[in-house]
């Protein structure tokens, strides 16, 4: 049987263990990537929130809302991904996923392609940006490929589809104009949404079950099926510039269909597991990010609603949730959130809320609601670096490889 997913999973109390000994960073995916993005997602919320406030853009090749929404899409959660593709098709496959050289050189891609588009030089900027979302695909793609793991194929056009959303946004910048720059940040915005709402019903359920005695969270396959497909459907009206009535429709549906997946899932039986609660307060955002789509292409609330609603409510919250277990399983420690976890959690879980809600119940409130939930985020994503740079770069308790 084909393996759908695969997180290891240490026991719930693990007994001490000596501390362990050797650098480990290059061992896995989840290692490197995890730290970079968070690291990465503190730094240049923050440095946005200074570009907001009025410091000068310089001679950067992109600046403003554009290099914003670019590093938060193709630098920060692209990072979070392949990451999590990484390790997970390791376990998908059987086989290798980049470590060691091979890791170091993909970080050192994703890296330049951060410094670059601050920089004047478009041309090396747009090359990094689309090449690094290609190597992952091809990596990723290999390993499933020698493991004869047919079923996950498709994370690998995934991340293709964002090198295109890349290539996009960065052919604008560069005068070509094949489609507007934006239509490259809905496309990948798109491709994530699909890839967590894929994600999301494979683990948050069965962590439910596994982690919350007496949940019985269920799967219903037409259900399943027509959730996702909503959300394919949504990727197709957004690539074709459909009317707004017809992506009235699309996200209307799509928001309902995955409403009932998350009750389905039995979220308020989880409120005394933060590993787990985590993981439903941000699929709650999913719903209430395509409602808002629906609202705004009618015009009735403006776009930024939506997709703050998506970015940092569901992917914030889902990256940060995931990179705890993630992090945890993997390294062989407990599966249990401590209090720095929890208040990971709570802080990027808090941003969204500011971010998206202060504004819709008090418009006079949107820089206020900007440069807190900047500062909230922020805080939350730069605790999780200081606080999982000895897991991430040491070898694991349990002596195990990755």
């Amino acid at each position: 049987m084909t393996v759908l997913l695969k997180i290891e999973e240490a026991p719930r109390a693990a007994s001490p263990a000596p501390r362990p000994q050797g650098f480990a960073l290059w061992a896995l995916g989840f290692r490197p990537f995890y730290l970079l993005a968070s690291g990465f997602a503190a730094l240049s919320v923050a440095l946005w929130a200074l570009q907001f406030a009025g410091l000068p853009g310089g001679h950067a090749y992109l600046a403003g809302p554009l290099w914003h929404a670019h590093e938060m899409v193709f630098g920060f959660t692209l990072a979070v991904v392949v990451g999590f593709l990484f390790t997970a098709g390791r376990n998908w496959s059987g086989q290798d996923t980049p470590t060691g050289p091979a890791l170091m050189a993909l970080a050192a891609l994703w890296l330049a392609a951060r410094v670059l588009v601050l920089t004047p030089w478009g041309w090396a900027a747009a090359a990094a940006n689309v090449a690094f979302p290609l190597a992952a695909a091809w990596a990723l793609f290999a390993a499933l490929r020698r493991g004869n793991n047919r079923r996950n194929y498709f994370f690998a056009g995934l991340l293709a589809v964002m090198a295109l959303g890349a290539a996009l946004v960065h052919a604008e910048a560069l005068g070509l104009r094949l489609l507007p720059g934006w239509a490259g940040i809905q496309i990948a915005l798109d491709v994530v949404l699909f890839m967590m709402a894929v994600m999301g019903g494979r683990v948050i359920p069965m962590f439910t079950n596994n982690g919350v005695p007496g949940t019985q969270a269920t799967r219903h396959p037409r259900l399943e099926q027509a959730a996702l497909g909503s959300v394919l459907a949504l990727l197709v009206a957004d690539a074709l510039a459909l009317p707004g009535v017809v992506v009235f429709g699309v996200a209307g549906t799509a928001a309902l269909l995955h409403g009932a997946r998350l009750l389905l899932w039995q979220p308020h039986r989880t409120r005394r597991v933060p590993l787990v609660w985590v993981l439903h307060a941000a699929y709650a955002w999913i719903p209430l990010h395509l409602l808002m789509r629906a609202a705004a292409a009618l015009e009735l609330i403006p776009s930024t609603f939506a997709t703050h609603a998506l970015t940092v409510g569901a992917i914030g919250g889902l990256t940060i949730g995931m990179m705890t277990r993630t992090a945890r399983g993997h390294t062989g420690r407990a599966l249990r959130a401590d209090r720095f976890d929890v208040a990971c959690y709570a802080l990027v879980l808090a941003a969204g809320a500011l971010r998206v809600g202060l504004p819709l119940l008090w418009p006079a409130g949107y820089v206020h609601a900007l440069l807190g939930s900047a500062l909230l985020w922020s805080a939350g994503f730069g605790l999780y670096a200081v606080r999982y740079w000895p897991a991430l770069s040491r070898a694991r308790l349990d002596g195990k490889a990755g």
